[in-house]
């Protein structure tokens, strides 16, 4: 007994050690092509994955993009052999559009046989960041793509599961939403519930329930959480923080307009706009929005059309990859973020955020046109 408790902790400890040598290991990238998709690698691997990644080089024939990429390149394609032998990278990411006749093939080849790995970057960004490179997709690839097209039944047993899950929590939480709805009607004058027009599964119009977490406005305001900031109540700002004023939503689930685990369902009066300025937004409508996804434990609220871009790479990443073990993997971070009470990420730069008055112009025109869209 006393041997066999030994041998245990000593395969334990040995697992430990191999786990933890594997996770310490640096990765060395060698980046081939000066490409918009590399830029986006280059600045993944330079900012939140920088612990377990280097970039070994970049070898592109235009050596002048290098000030634009932020790293030295250190040679054209033709000499790519002698460049691998030099910089000794663990994968080599493809990041060319146009292969044909460019690619050294040979070294390509050599090098795969000593053990470096070859990958494409489409492919190696979105298992890298957990988000899909919007400039690298095409329209023809997208047609053709099986991965953004789901079954009958994939989408009636994600459904099937949100019902089931959603009436028991229901059921379970009905104490704590009447003490919710108390408190709310305690601390500001105003409807518990919020109604919300959204924009759902194929286009559909979804009227969204939410605590309601605000004062009435007194004109003209856009969606950005930013822009509303005064105007949340005391309960609100505790009720956001733990994501509390969004249980109300599995009564949408239950009507069948939302899933538990899907991208989040965007305003009407935003659904122009973002059509208009954010690549393939269409594509959202292939599932239903959910309560929380993928983007929203990756991302947290957007700020800016440059925020609800980045939640977009996330969203298709969703759509792709929709499954039973990702959803379980959203769950159980979503119940992470709730219990810790974490605030949203911080906003992006200034540089990049649309002036208020601006987004203010802007979503006015989208409302009325929103509405077109959707009464034709």
């Amino acid at each position: 007994m006393i041997t066999a408790a030994v041998l245990l902790f000593l395969l334990t400890m040995l697992l430990l050690s191999l786990l933890t040598r594997r996770a310490a290991r640096i990765e060395r990238v060698l980046i081939i092509g000066a490409t918009p998709l590399a830029r986006q690698i280059i600045a993944a691997l330079n900012g939140r994955y920088s612990l377990r990644h280097q970039i070994a080089g970049l070898v592109d024939d235009a050596t002048g993009t290098a000030a634009a990429m932020g790293v030295p390149i250190d040679g054209p394609l033709d000499r790519l052999g002698s460049i691998i032998a030099k910089r000794r990278p663990d994968r080599i990411v493809v990041t060319l559009a146009d292969r044909r006749g460019r690619l050294p093939m040979r070294d390509l080849l050599d090098a795969r046989v000593q053990g470096v790995a070859v990958e494409d970057g489409v492919e190696y960004y979105e298992r890298l960041t957990g988000k899909i490179a919007i400039e690298a997709l095409t329209p023809s690839n997208l047609i053709a793509s099986r991965d953004f097209r789901k079954s009958h039944f994939d989408l009636a047993f994600a459904h099937a599961a949100s019902l089931v899950a959603s009436l028991v929590a229901l059921v379970a939480l009905m104490p704590l939403l009447a003490f919710i709805a108390t408190l709310i009607a305690l601390d500001s004058p105003g409807p518990v519930l919020f109604v919300h027009e959204r924009i759902g599964f194929r286009g559909r119009r979804v009227r969204l329930l939410k605590f309601r977490t605000m004062r009435a406005a007194d004109g003209p305001t856009t969606e950005w959480t930013a822009d509303n900031g005064h105007r949340i109540t005391r309960v609100g700002k505790w009720l956001r923080r733990y994501r509390l004023d969004e249980l109300p939503q599995l009564i949408n689930v239950l009507r069948g307009e939302l899933n538990l685990i899907g991208p989040r369902p965007h305003p009407v009066s935003n659904f122009a706009l973002f059509s208009k300025e954010i690549p393939y937004y269409s594509l959202r409508a292939v599932v239903r929005p959910g309560i929380t996804g993928w983007a929203q434990v990756r991302q947290g609220y957007a700020n800016s059309l440059a925020e609800e871009t980045e939640k977009m790479r996330y969203d298709l990443y969703y759509i792709k990859h929709m499954s039973w073990w990702l959803d379980l993997r959203i769950l159980c971070r979503t119940v992470a973020i709730v219990l810790a009470g974490r605030e949203s990420p911080a906003p992006a730069p200034a540089e990049r955020r649309l002036p208020s008055s601006w987004r203010l112009a802007r979503l006015r025109v989208a409302a009325v046109r929103s509405a077109r869209l959707i009464r034709g």
